[in-house]
């Protein structure tokens, strides 16, 4: 048959993702982090809805159903529409908070933006050379969690990782510092961080 009934073909996506689970869909990187950073407000407050794989399968005809009428394959799903059908089950009084609650990325003191790790272990997790947060005297935060602060150094290579700015400043700052100027001399590695000027830049040559 050329003319399948989209009805039988939806049923037969739908029994097959009942039957493997949900890492058959095309998600895309859009609705993961959405998923993760659902689970994160959730275990904070509970008006968040929960969109574990199990009240996902359990709801499958509420979110998915729309878009697999019409649908050929699970693969031909496009990933942006999988994220706006997870967005449609979130309140509509919930949805004007969660960039505010839960925001996608984090702005360093240099303007410059870095994407929130909601799945990382012990919590939101940005990766940041540790230059670009000079003149941060206050551990920044989400939901009022700490976010965790993965430290790099010019070469993108881990440094510190912390969730008590203030404190490695006045702290294992010290010993850092040393090892930095030794690695990279043309970098500035002020003695007082939280009252210098961030900067994602090499100092200028002769200085």
């Amino acid at each position: 048959d050329d003319n399948p009934d989209p009805a039988l073909i939806a049923a037969a996506l739908a029994d097959r993702i009942r039957a493997e689970g949900l890492a058959g869909l095309p998600w895309g990187e859009g609705a993961s982090a959405l998923r993760q950073r659902l689970a994160f407000l959730r275990a904070r407050d509970p008006a968040w809805p929960d969109l574990s794989d199990a009240v996902l399968l359990e709801r499958l005809e509420d979110w998915l159903g729309p878009l697999l009428h019409g649908a050929r394959s699970l693969a031909g799903l496009k990933p942006d529409a999988l994220e706006a059908a997870l967005r449609g089950l979130i309140p509509w009084d919930l949805q004007p908070r969660l960039e505010t609650d839960a925001p996608t990325r984090w702005t360093a003191p240099t303007g410059n933006s870095f994407t929130i790790d909601y799945g990382a272990e012990g919590g939101p997790r940005v990766e940041v050379r540790v230059q670009e947060v000079y003149g941060l005297g206050q551990h920044p935060s989400v939901a009022g969690t700490p976010l965790t602060l993965s430290l790099l150094s010019p070469a993108h290579r881990p440094v510190q990782t912390t969730k008590d700015l203030p404190g490695f400043w006045t702290g294992s700052w010290k010993d850092v510092r040393a090892d930095m100027r030794g690695r990279y001399p043309r970098h500035l590695w002020p003695e007082h961080p939280a009252a210098a000027a961030p900067t994602a830049r090499a100092k200028p040559r002769g200085t």
